[in-house]
């Protein structure tokens, strides 16, 4: 059940949107606010781009 004062991300519309909306199989959050939703996917592009990083160290390290 989502709250009133968050905001996710439609990957099937491209856009924000507030608490209860579409399937949450279609989006991406909760986000604190609007402006946080709408940066979404290159929120999760950063995140994923970490987190590969962070990956291809921990696998230099085991050598």
């Amino acid at each position: 059940m989502s709250r009133d004062d968050e905001w996710y991300f439609c990957l099937k519309h491209n856009t924000a949107e507030p608490g209860a909306g579409c399937r949450s199989v279609d989006r991406l959050g909760p986000y604190p606010d609007k402006a946080t939703a709408e940066r979404a996917l290159e929120i999760a592009r950063e995140r994923t781009k970490a987190e590969d990083a962070k990956d291809r160290k921990d696998s230099w390290d085991e050598d």
